[in-house]
C-alpha cells in the first residue's frame, strides 16, 4: 500500500446506518479478492444500494416494484443508452459534486451525475488497482503524454477527467496533450505527438501514455510514414489506454499487434502496455492484467446478457456487457447493461495470478446514431493519414 497517496484515503458513505455494507465492501483495499465472505458481502451491499435508491428515486421504485424477471441482486436492469435521455438523480441537486457527459460535443450524451461519495470511491477503486500493479510513484517524476482532450473551459468529458486524474499518481515533469485545444473545439496533433516522444525518449525519467488507442496507432503509423527510427522511451515507461476504436473500426487493429508495434517502435515492454475499461455511466475501472485480460475487480460482478432476450448467458458467449456494483448512490445505475458486445470468462482460463473472472470486448451492438467521446475523437483524424 501507499498510504501517502491521498486518493487512497478513507472516504464515508453518505449515511453510515444505511450503508453500512456498502462502505465495507468499498473499503477493501485488495482489488481482486474473491470468495464466500466477498460474495456474501457484496449482495448485502446490493441490498442496501437497491433500498437507497427506491427511497429517493421515483423512477428506480416504480422500475424495482413492478413485475419484472428475477435479476443479480435483485437489481433491475437499466440500459446506459437510458442516461443519454434521462436525468433521474436519487440525490438533491445540490448534493452534486461533479457532472461528466459521455459524448463529444454533437450527438446525445449521458448525464451523469455524482456525489462526492460515489466519485471518491471510483477513483480509490483506480488508486487501489494502479497501487497493486506498483504504479503510484510519488518520488519519481515522469513526462506524460495524453491521447485526449487538453482541458478546455466547460469540458465535462469522462475521458479526459479520467485521464488528468490518473496523472496524480506520478508527479509530472511534463505533460503534453495530442488533442489539443483550438480555442473552437479540439484538433489532433500528429506532428506535436511525434515531437513531444522524441523529447522524452532523450530525457531521464519515465514516459507515461495516457488514452485513446487509436491516436497512438496513428502517430505511430505517421512516425514511419515519415521513415523515423525506432525510440527507446526511458525504463519504467508505462502506457494506459482507454476509449476505444468507435468510429474508426474500419481501421482497428488487433490489440496484440498494436502492443507489438508500440514494443518496436518506443520500446515499451508489452506487460507495461495495458487498456482499460469504463464508461460514465460506471465508473469501476476495468485495468488489464499482464496477460491483457480484463478482470473484474472485487467491487463488481459481470455478466453477459442474450442480446435478444436478455437471459444470461454462459462463459463464452457473446451478448451484451451487463456490470454491476453497488458504489454509486447519486443515480440508481447500480446495474447497468452496456452497449458493448463481450464475452465472460473463468478467472483461471487468463494465466495470470489473478482468480477473479474477466471479459472481453467484441465490439458495439447494432447501428445507432449515438456518438460517444471516442467517436467524437476519432473524427479529428480524418483527413490526417
Amino acid at each position: 500500500m501507499t498510504p501517502s497517496n491521498p486518493h487512497l484515503a478513507p472516504v464515508d458513505v453518505p449515511d453510515a446506518a444505511a450503508l453500512a455494507r456498502v462502505q465495507q465492501l468499498c473499503d477493501l483495499t485488495e482489488p481482486y479478492v474473491s470468495g464466500p465472505a466477498e460474495d456474501e458481502l457484496f449482495a448485502a451491499a446490493m441490498a442496501e444500494t437497491n433500498a437507497w435508491h427506491r427511497d429517493r428515486s421515483p423512477f428506480f421504485r416504480g422500475l424495482y416494484d413492478s413485475e419484472r424477471p428475477d435479476t443479480p441482486y435483485d437489481a433491475p436492469l437499466i440500459h446506459a443508452n437510458f442516461f443519454k435521455r434521462h436525468e433521474v438523480l436519487s440525490i438533491p441537486m445540490d448534493d452534486v459534486d461533479l457532472h461528466l457527459t459521455s459524448s463529444g460535443t454533437t450527438g446525445q450524451k449521458s448525464q451523469m451525475f455524482f456525489d462526492r461519495w460515489t466519485i471518491r470511491s471510483a477513483q480509490r477503486m483506480v488508486a487501489r488497482i494502479f497501487d497493486h500493479n506498483g504504479w503510484i510513484t510519488p518520488d519519481q517524476e515522469v513526462n506524460y503524454l495524453l491521447y485526449s482532450y487538453e482541458p478546455a473551459r466547460d469540458l465535462k468529458l469522462g475521458t479526459s477527467f479520467t485521464d488528468n486524474y490518473l496523472c496524480d499518481f506520478a508527479p509530472a515533469r511534463q505533460v503534453e496533450y495530442a488533442l489539443r485545444n483550438t480555442g473552437n473545439g479540439h484538433e489532433f496533433d500528429p506532428f506535436g505527438s511525434i515531437a513531444a516522444l522524441r523529447r522524452f525518449a532523450e530525457d531521464d525519467v519515465p514516459v507515461r501514455i495516457l488514452g485513446f488507442p487509436a491516436f497512438l496507432w496513428f502517430t505511430l503509423e505517421r512516425m514511419s510514414a515519415m521513415g523515423l527510427p525506432p525510440l527507446r522511451l526511458p525504463e519504467g515507461s508505462l502506457i494506459i489506454l482507454g476509449g476505444g476504436w468507435k468510429g474508426h473500426t474500419d481501421r482497428q487493429i488487433g490489440k496484440h499487434e498494436l502492443y507489438a508495434r508500440v514494443t518496436e517502435q518506443l520500446g515499451v515492454p508489452s506487460e507495461r502496455i495495458r487498456d482499460t475499461f469504463g464508461s460514465v455511466e460506471h465508473c469501476v475501472p476495468y485495468i488489464e492484467c499482464a496477460h491483457h485480460n480484463l478482470h473484474a475487480p472485487v467491487w463488481s460482478r459481470v455478466f453477459i446478457r442474450c442480446t435478444r432476450t436478455l437471459e444470461p448467458l454462459p462463459y463464452g458467449e457473446k451478448g451484451y456487457l451487463h456490470l454491476v456494483s453497488p458504489y454509486i448512490t447519486s443515480v440508481p445505475a447500480q446495474s447497468v447493461v452496456m452497449g458493448d458486445l463481450a464475452s465472460l470468462h473463468p478467472g483461471e482460463e487468463c494465466g495470470c495470478e489473478l482468480t477473479t473472472p474477466w471479459f472481453t470486448i467484441h465490439g458495439r451492438a447494432g447501428v445507432s446514431r449515438n456518438r460517444s467521446c471516442a467517436v467524437a475523437a476519432a473524427e479529428l483524424m480524418k483527413g490526417m493519414s
